[in-house]
């Protein structure tokens, strides 16, 4: 019996999902999930809770973790590179472009990357100068430092734009805000 390329790769494929769903359903750590109310007491703990009324005059309350805002800033910041760097792929992917253009995009892909490491070696710099979290977001012409911290200063906030203009050696315009902490 002959089978057509079609229904050997769907057999393979049904069989793979088989064999993760069982291996996601016996995981060890699916099993440590069962203490749920554990979890959530401690997430409860942690979140910053604002209450806003609504129109029927009910009150709505709504928390969201500050670190939750952070990572989710940060996973904003990652998907817009990530759709920046598809453009430019789909640009060196192009046959009808002169090489030219194409190499611009690889200099622009690379700066990118760059970039992001650059913010990464930031944030883990002001991390290390006591600071719960720090987001650093560099557009290009503005470096915006959000800073997790109890308190604030001003000379505290000149450190910071130090330490940013040493690690990018340039002279764009920085600017520090502080994020209140628990």
């Amino acid at each position: 019996m002959l089978l057509k390329k079609q229904t050997v790769w769907l057999l393979t494929m049904l069989s793979l999902v088989v064999v993760l769903s069982v291996y996601y359903i016996t995981s060890p750590e699916q099993q440590k999930g069962a203490d749920l109310a554990g979890v959530e007491q401690k997430q409860t703990d942690n979140k910053e809770t604002a209450a806003t009324e609504s129109k029927d005059g009910s009150t709505v309350i709504s928390g969201i973790a500050s670190d939750e805002k952070f990572e989710a800033l940060r996973m904003n910041l990652e998907e817009k590179r990530t759709e920046m760097k598809e453009d430019l792929q789909t640009i060196l992917a192009s046959t009808d472009l002169p090489a030219e253009e194409r190499s611009n995009a690889i200099e622009k892909m690379n700066q990118l990357d760059e970039i992001a490491q650059k913010e990464g070696v930031l944030e883990t710099l002001i991390q290390s100068m006591g600071y719960e979290d720090a987001l650093v977001r560099a557009d290009g012409e503005n470096v915006r430092i959000t800073v997790k911290a109890k308190d604030h200063s001003a000379s505290a906030a000149n450190e910071i734009i130090q330490m940013v203009r040493t690690e990018l050696g340039s002279l764009q315009p920085v600017a520090v805000s502080f994020e209140p902490s628990k």
